[in-house]
């Protein structure tokens, strides 16, 4: 009807999606991969060590969609802070234990970790393993034991909170002893049960890996909505800082849609640097490493040292702030 003035645009969905055409550029795809491939090298070698927080920082990694690159996020972010110097604790709270695997830490069942942490009380000072590989990086492991965790939870007293108490009776006797956790990162399940919501209840930010694919937009305004819920009722300190785009392919309309639509809704909480597909950070779990220590020249390692950094500077700036 003429006259009628158009409803504003909503929040980024998966409904109002639309892949836009991009603006003519004369370099070619091979070209634009090749500079940026020179930039993340040369940044990563300017900056040898990073900054620590003013206080310890916990992450979250989470997303109910599986497949976006929570695990890999968790422990490629994980890596490239402790190869810069930084203390980082893992906790893995996945029952496939696929971050511990990553970081070459022994998880078959019966071993110590975090199910006797959330569900018998157990000390982390005693389930905490150093990662053989990277210096200043320990993980918190999941055997396949937490699988039935959620159904035990159920029965016992602050259910929603095991963790939270947990880490931080430790966070603060290593701070007493000297030897401060500068960042912890909780690698969730691709669900919300219990085991998502103790790991938001024990985490101050939340890392949202978006893999750049249509069905990612999805599920992300119920994501939003129960990390909401779980800041008015259960943490209220609890906040979206870090949205990390996953699987991104520049050659692609799709990739860049997805990522324009993430960008225009979540504007400075989106990290700059996107991490791309990458064959070498598909191999790396199946030698027990990272994508850092397996081959830290790739376009994937690269993307994840510069990913750590600007989380690392964000940090520093919330700081002086």
């Amino acid at each position: 009807m003429s006259g009628t003035t158009p409803p504003p645009p909503g929040p980024a969905t998966a409904s109002n999606y639309r892949v836009p055409v991009p603006s003519h550029d004369d370099s070619t795809p091979l070209a634009s991969e090749v500079a940026e491939h020179i930039a993340l090298v040369q940044r990563a070698s300017a900056t040898p060590r990073f900054e620590p927080p003013a206080e310890t920082r916990v992450f979250v990694v989470a997303n109910q969609k599986g497949g976006v690159g929570k695990t890999t996020t968790t422990v490629n972010v994980a890596a490239a802070l402790a190869i810069k110097g930084l203390r980082v604790l893992v906790i893995d709270l996945d029952p496939q234990g696929n971050a511990s695997t990553a970081l070459n830490v022994p998880h078959a069942e019966g071993t110590p970790g975090v199910y006797e942490a959330i569900v018998d009380g157990t000390d982390l000072d005693e389930l905490i393993k150093p990662c053989p590989d990277i210096e200043g990086l320990t993980v918190l492991p999941a055997s396949i034991d937490l699988a039935g965790a959620e159904i035990e939870l159920v029965s016992l007293v602050a259910r929603e909170s095991r963790l939270d108490r947990a880490l931080q009776s430790y966070l603060s006797d290593c701070a007493d002893a000297g030897d401060r956790i500068d960042y912890v990162l909780i690698d969730c399940p691709p669900s919300l049960g219990l085991l998502t919501v103790n790991a938001m209840v024990a985490g101050r930010e939340v890392l949202i890996p978006i893999q750049c694919e249509y069905y990612a937009l999805e599920g992300l305004g119920q994501l939003v909505r129960n990390i909401e819920l779980i800041r008015s009722h259960l943490n209220p300190k609890l906040e979206i800082s870090t949205i990390l785009l996953t699987m991104y392919d520049a050659r692609t309309r799709l990739s860049a849609g997805v990522a324009e639509e993430v960008r225009t809704h979540f504007n400075d909480k989106v990290l700059r640097t996107a991490i791309p597909r990458s064959v070498r950070i598909s191999e790396a779990p199946s030698y027990q490493q990272s994508v850092i220590t397996y081959d830290g020249s790739s376009s994937g390692a690269l993307s994840y040292l510069e990913a750590a950094r600007e989380i690392a500077i964000a940090g520093r700036q919330e700081a002086k702030a």
